[in-house]
């Protein structure tokens, strides 16, 4: 038998969950070793000296660090739901560039306010919605998801993210006017099965290195 793809993951990077979320949807099955952030092994640092996670290394030797790549790649082998066709490459691209980057800058800032005390919480926050939320909002008036009546690559590439925002502070997410489409969005997001499976905690066993 061939190897497995080995992934290098850790549970709660929203990264790494994309990831996984594109790697289960398509079946792919994979050596899964969950990293401590506190002792990288040294197996990741060799394939992928950056040290984060998510790293997929396919057995034909191809490593892939990047959590866009590996979901492109897991749903190429596999796409049962049609996320790649279900809008515009282009338009699911920019979306998630702009996630990425402003947003979860942004994001950054507003989970971790005590070490950007230039500005309160609150404003990062509001910029956070002015930069990117509010424009999903407005998607989700008019259909379920992000980018078409079905889901999507961005769908799946975002909810980690705006799931970690939520988090920030719940009671705030869940009662503010401004995001009611889109609080909705990640509730359909996280009720469904593939989600609770990729966040099961995986069983114990040490990376290798």
């Amino acid at each position: 038998m061939s190897p497995l793809p080995l992934l290098f993951s850790y549970r709660r990077c929203p990264y790494a969950i994309r990831a996984r979320l594109a790697l289960w949807q398509a079946g792919v099955t994979v050596q899964l070793h969950e990293v401590s952030l506190r002792d990288k092994p040294v197996e990741l640092l060799r394939l992928s000296p950056k040290g984060t996670v998510p790293v997929l290394c396919i057995p034909d030797g191809t490593v892939l660090e990047q959590s866009l790549d590996i979901m492109r790649w897991a749903l190429v082998q596999h796409d049962p739901e049609g996320w790649l066709q279900a809008a515009s490459m282009d338009e699911m691209l920019a979306l998630i560039a702009r996630n990425d980057g402003p947003f979860k800058q942004l994001l950054d800032r507003y989970k971790y306010s005590e070490r950007h005390p230039e500005r309160s919480a609150a404003d990062w926050c509001d910029e956070a919605v002015r930069t990117h939320l509010a424009d999903l909002e407005t998607r989700l008036h008019s259909q379920p998801w992000l980018c078409s009546t079905r889901c999507s690559l961005a769908d799946m590439a975002l909810l980690p993210f705006v799931r970690q925002f939520a988090q920030v502070d719940r009671v705030w997410f869940d009662a503010t006017p401004a995001l009611p489409a889109l609080r909705a969005w990640l509730q359909r997001g996280l009720a469904l099965p593939l989600f609770a499976t990729v966040m099961a905690k995986p069983a114990h066993h040490p990376a290798p290195g």
